[in-house]
This record gives structure tokens, C-alpha cells and sequence, in this order.
């Protein structure tokens, strides 16, 4: 079975969502009073911290931040996932007043949006060779936004998911199923998940109550996540041919690199796309039994990517 494996390097490709280092450049646009308030509890606390640990780490600012008062801990959280959301979030007059739209899963509007096209593209290539299975890292919605929800499920076929699909709004109350048989597996949480159940667009990230494995140095999954780990160990174990895209294989990643070897020596080739090629040598360490192959992201690593894929390595 061919399976793809994607990490932050590929919603960094696509959408130039930012890694991890990149989190903190405060790229959005506050939304009223509240969040300005919230923004600037965010910046004070991580000025703070960066005067105390000069070559410090983002991952290790939040690791401690964890461990900081409720209030100050939530807003940086809220942050976060408020940050990966603001490519997806525009202001629209409506009702006679102005209010926040957020990108909804089978929204055409999408299709205006250079990084999902280029998502798209990407996972067609897959979805055409009888693509098995998604693992992902990442808690945007740029898979789900590729896909629609004719294209994936979160391993339940048939699940509805909670809020309106896309317009008209005459649609409003037409339930919103997922019914594509590429099972989604995001260990880390999602934009678009909170504890109560699962949505059709990424508000969760607005909020700050997303169900997501913060990205620290030891991150470890949530209870409330072990569906999403049970569905990528299941895909693993079938998988014989394996994409990794942007995954950079960090030593810290103990949990997921414990994760992968549950492909074990089933695991016969794999294609690493990368900027770097530090990315396959780390995942030939992992799996010494396959056949490793590394490229460089699209448009310049597309003679590898297909010749990969057409069964050339």
C-alpha cells in the first residue's frame, strides 16, 4: 500500500504556513479589542523568556509555557493554533454587520487560495496510484481543503461533522459527512477539533480550544487522540511504499519516530521530499530496510517525484 507521511515542511510548501522557529512572527491582524489584549499578553511573555534564554528554542518556550498561570498558558495556545488558521480568515459584511468567515472544508472559495491549489495538485498525484493513507503532524486543514470531504475521513466513512457545509447558505442545515475512503490520521490534533467532537471549518483555531499536542520538545498524545494514533498504526502496518513530506525526523519526536517503526521491515521503499537531505538520511537511520530515495519539494523535484512514483526506485 502506498501511504503518505506529512510534516510542517509541507504546509510550509504549500500554504507558507511557518514552521515551528517561525511561529512567533506575530503575522495577524488582531480581531478587536480582546485579541490585541491577548496578543500583546503573548509578545510580553515571550520577550520575557527570549531576555532569559537567548538562543532558546520556540519548542522550548513552549514547553515552559505550559507550565505557566492558566491565563498566560491559554493565550499562548491560543496563539499557536490562531496563527496556522490566519491564512484561512477573512473579514465579510454580513447580517448588517461585520463578522470573521472561516475557510469551511468544501468552500469553493478555496480554490482562490495559490497554496491549496498547490496541495491539490500534489495529492492527486497520490490519490491517482490508489492512495493507502495520510499521517500528518500538522493541525491546519490544507489535507482536508485538497481533498473536500468527498476525498477523506478521519477513519469513521460516513462521519458528520458539526457546522454548515459550503455555500449557498441555503445549505446550511444539510448534514456534512465525510465519505472519501483516504483515511486522514493527524496525531497531533486539528484546528478543527476540539473535546466535543469534529467541525467543518477551522474555528477551533479562532478560539484557542483546539485539540492539538502543543509543538514542545516532549510531545506526547493526548488521551482524546488516541483514535487519530490507533488509525496511523493501522496504516503503517500496510504499508509498503511510503511518501514523507517535510517530516524532519527530530530526535525530540520520540513518540511518532516510536510510532513509524510500526512499519517495521514491511516498509520496502521510501521517497523523502525535503529542502534538505539531512531529512533522508534520518529516515534511512529509521527504516535500514527500505530503499530510500530524497527530492526537493515541487516544481524542482518533480522528475524524481514521479520517476518515484512510476515505480523507477
Amino acid at each position: 500500500m502506498l501511504s503518505l507521511l506529512l510534516g510542517a515542511g509541507f504546509s510550509k510548501w504549500s500554504a507558507n504556513l511557518p514552521l515551528a522557529r517561525e511561529l512567533f512572527d506575530y503575522c495577524i491582524e488582531p480581531w478587536g479589542v480582546r485579541e490585541a489584549r491577548d496578543l500583546e499578553i503573548v509578545t510580553t511573555a515571550k520577550a520575557n523568556w527570549d531576555t532569559e534564554h537567548p538562543n532558546g528554542l520556540s519548542e522550548q518556550f513552549i514547553a515552559d509555557a505550559l507550565t505557566y498561570p492558566e491565563l498566560v498558558r491559554k493565550k499562548i495556545l491560543w496563539y499557536i493554533v490562531r496563527r496556522l488558521s490566519n491564512p484561512f480568515v477573512w473579514s465579510e459584511f454580513h447580517s448588517q454587520r461585520w463578522r470573521r468567515h472561516q475557510l469551511m472544508i468544501d468552500e469553493n472559495r478555496k480554490m482562490d487560495i495559490p497554496g491549496i491549489v498547490e496541495a491539490q495538485k500534489f495529492l492527486h498525484r497520490l490519490v491517482l496510484l490508489r492512495l493507502g493513507g495520510i499521517i500528518t503532524t500538522n493541525y491546519d486543514l490544507i489535507v482536508e481543503y485538497a481533498l473536500g470531504t468527498k476525498g477523506f475521513s478521519y477513519g469513521i466513512p460516513g462521519q458528520v461533522l458539526k457546522g454548515r457545509g459550503a455555500y449557498p447558505v441555503s445549505q446550511w442545515r444539510n448534514p456534512v459527512a465525510l465519505i472519501g475512503s483516504i483515511p486522514l490520521a493527524k496525531i497531533h490534533g486539528s484546528i478543527s477539533w476540539d473535546e466535543h467532537g469534529f467541525y467543518t471549518d477551522g474555528r477551533r483555531g479562532l478560539t484557542g480550544n483546539a485539540l492539538i499536542v502543543a509543538p514542545t520538545p516532549e510531545k506526547l498524545p493526548p488521551i482524546a487522540l488516541k483514535f487519530a494514533w490507533s488509525l496511523a498504526t493501522e496504516i503503517l502496518l500496510k504499508t509498503i511504499r511510503l511518501v514523507v513530506f517535510g517530516f524532519a525526523f527530530n530526535p525530540y519526536d520520540e513518540a511518532v519516530l516510536k510510532l513509524l517503526d510500526y512499519s517495521g521491515s514491511k516498509l520496502q521503499t521510501v521517497l523523502v521530499i525535503d529542502v534538505s537531505r539531512s531529512a533522508a538520511n534520518s529516515a534511512s537511520q529509521l527504516w535500514p530496510h527500505a530503499t530510500v530515495t530524497w527530492s526537493l519539494p515541487p516544481p524542482t523535484g518533480n522528475r524524481i517525484i514521479l520517476d518515484w512514483l512510476n515505480g523507477a526506485y
